[in-house]
């Protein structure tokens, strides 16, 4: 049986991170957290799960999930977010990985909990994650805010049953304030790679994109949080490009 390694980034996470230390405790042969120097009670909980904890400035998702990375033990690695748990099924999945490691990394999906509705829909699910994985043939990539980890050209990856359960928002102003957030991310990444946002972009890329994730994938069936979900998300995609479009009238 190989020996795992889970892999946690915090930053004020005394809400969500004891209920994932407990989801992963049957599962790790150690936990290393890399915190962003938390002023709630984060480290303290950590402290009492008897995890490896370490500090660093947050410099970007990409990079300290790699620089977590780098302080763990063992080669084979389980990267979660502290807002995320394995579910039974899943947990037993990555048992049973452990004990008979047969490829380079493992997907399985994400189920999200939304202000207490778990999202089946919408676009959210599901949500294929690649995230047990051998760390000496990949790294994480992608443009920040959205991190995916790549393995090697060749890398054999195997797709496990269960969820890995996502406890993405308690309230709809956490979303909004997300949204805020990850948008002027975003908007400052594309305009440095030169993208563009006409104002016909502006305004019809939320159309099209509340259209597709509520009705073509069927979020109306997630009830009213369905609803909210997809006009949040439409709106998140108007402030992207409206927040570049103003980028480029300042800096441009």
């Amino acid at each position: 049986m190989i020996k795992l390694s889970v892999v946690i980034i915090t930053f004020n996470e005394e809400q969500n991170i004891g209920r994932c230390l407990d989801s992963v405790k049957e599962v790790a042969d150690e936990i290393v957290v890399l915190d962003s120097f938390s002023t709630d009670r984060t480290k303290e909980i950590c402290e009492e799960h008897k995890v490896r904890f370490f500090a660093h400035e947050f410099d970007g998702h990409i990079q300290q999930k790699n620089r977590a990375i780098t302080y763990a033990s063992f080669p084979h690695v389980l990267s979660l977010d502290a807002d995320e748990a394995l579910s039974k099924t899943l947990k037993a999945s990555v048992l049973q990985a452990k004990q008979n490691w047969d490829a380079d990394g493992y997907t399985f999906n994400r189920l999200t909990n939304y202000c207490g509705t778990w999202i089946h829909h919408c676009g959210w699910y599901p949500d294929r994650k690649l995230r047990l994985f051998d760390a000496r043939k990949g790294k994480w990539t992608g443009f920040n805010p959205h991190d995916k980890y790549e393995l090697e050209p060749g890398s054999v990856i195997k797709h496990l049953k269960g969820d890995l359960l996502h406890y993405s928002y308690h309230t709809i102003e956490q979303h909004h304030k997300q949204v805020e957030n990850f948008t002027t991310i975003v908007a400052n990444s594309d305009f440095k790679k030169g993208k563009k946002a006409p104002l016909l972009k502006v305004w019809f890329s939320p159309v099209v994109k509340f259209i597709r994730d509520y009705f073509i994938l069927l979020g109306f069936l997630d009830g009213k949080a369905g609803y909210t979900v997809c006009r949040i998300s439409a709106g998140a995609t108007y402030k992207k490009y409206s927040k570049l479009r103003k980028l480029y009238k300042l800096k441009g």
